[in-house]
């Protein structure tokens, strides 16, 4: 007999007021009994068409069916789009909803069986009413992520053994690291810094995870690490679906802590803190007020390097990551001082890379590559 937990229901929904416009999705979780909600989930997605909304709701569900531990999901929705979709029968044309039908096919194929079905609005009220509450939560400037319940599941956790997620035995050879920067936020276009903030791409920053993704694919990779961070674990589980890879959350990867900076332009953390800004752009050892310096960055990823050449070796392996920590790890293959990385340049949806040889050395073939990207 299937357990409660085993077996579960996702409601998804999503809306734009506007078309596109304020957007924000929900998703609820319930058990086999049709009744015992086990999770819901909600997000304000800034300015997006009701198709991204939705398809962003089907995702946030079935991860958190996933992190509840389901091998069986049945996914009632209203979008017919996205269920004709995703059943095969329409096919995917417009760039934006390309990477996020990779994204939830993938997330799909991870349950041992699934079905979709298309359900009256009536029928889908919960996931209509999260959608809602995000989108006045985001608009009232407030946190859109609900804090509802099982909220502390909302990131999935480390894989304790990321090895463990490998095709067959580890082939002998250099090890091949594609370093990825997340796609274009919706903080970003707007020249914000965002840190550790949980802030969603844009429509680019999708259309640039698919570009990324289309490039890496025809290399092979065996896995991708990623950032916990939702805008790269969409840009991960873009490229993870073309390559047909795993995807890990590496906590690792997490962008640079900026504290009180979080959300401003840097010309208004200039105007602010005029004194500590004009430091921090020059000694990587100064702290954003309750920040993390770009040495402590330095000290939190470098190991990553041993840890990737030693787990899989003879294997390609993609990290998905922010700007300073890709500095940070470039530096660090490199060899050069931390700051080297005032004079790097990372773009959203670039691709850097190195090797690691068998025997430890590390050679740079790559950095901020972004041939693939169009516009």
């Amino acid at each position: 007999m299937v357990s409660a937990t085993e077996s579960v229901i996702v409601y998804a929904d999503g809306g734009s007021r506007g078309n596109p416009g304020p957007a924000g999705y929900g998703s609820v979780v319930v058990a086999a009994d049709g009744v015992t909600v086990l999770a819901e989930r909600n997000g304000y997605l800034g300015r997006a068409t009701n198709n991204v909304a939705e398809y962003s709701g089907l995702i946030a569900g079935l991860t958190a069916a996933r992190d509840l531990g389901a091998t069986e999901v049945a996914v009632r929705m209203d979008s017919k789009l996205v269920v004709e979709q995703l059943s095969g029968r329409w096919q995917v044309k417009h760039p934006d909803m390309k990477p996020l039908a990779a994204t939830a096919s993938a997330l799909l194929a991870g349950f041992s069986s699934w079905s979709l079905t298309w359900i009256p609005r009536s029928q889908n009220s919960a996931a209509d009413r999260l959608a809602n509450e995000a989108m006045d939560s985001g608009l009232a400037g407030r946190d859109p992520i609900a804090s509802g319940i099982d909220s502390g599941a909302r990131a999935p956790a480390e894989i304790t053994d990321p090895a463990a997620v490998l095709p067959g035995p580890l082939p002998t050879g250099a090890t091949r690291v594609l370093i990825v920067r997340h796609g274009e936020t919706t903080w970003g276009a707007d020249g914000r810094f965002a840190g550790r903030e949980d802030v969603p791409l844009t429509n680019r920053g999708r259309r640039q995870a698919s570009s990324v993704a289309d490039r890496i694919k025809g290399l092979r990779p065996s896995v991708v690490l990623t950032s916990p961070l939702q805008r790269c674990r969409l840009t991960a589980q873009a490229i993870g679906a073309a390559a047909d890879a795993p995807v890990v959350v590496h906590d690792r990867l997490l962008d640079g802590l900026l504290g009180d900076w979080t959300g401003f332009r840097p010309a208004e953390i200039e105007r602010r803190w005029p004194e500590q800004f004009a430091v921090w752009r020059s000694d990587t050892g100064a702290q954003p007020p309750g920040g993390e310096s770009f040495d402590e960055i330095r000290d939190r990823v470098g190991p990553l390097i041993e840890e990737v050449g030693r787990l899989y070796r003879g294997h390609t392996v993609v990290l998905v990551t922010h700007a300073a920590t890709t500095k940070m790890l470039l530096t660090s293959a490199l060899g050069v001082a931390s700051e080297a990385a005032y004079r790097l340049r990372v773009d959203t949806a670039s691709l850097s890379g190195f090797t690691v040889d068998v025997d430890g050395g590390v050679v740079v073939w790559a950095v901020n590559e972004t041939g693939h990207l169009t516009g």
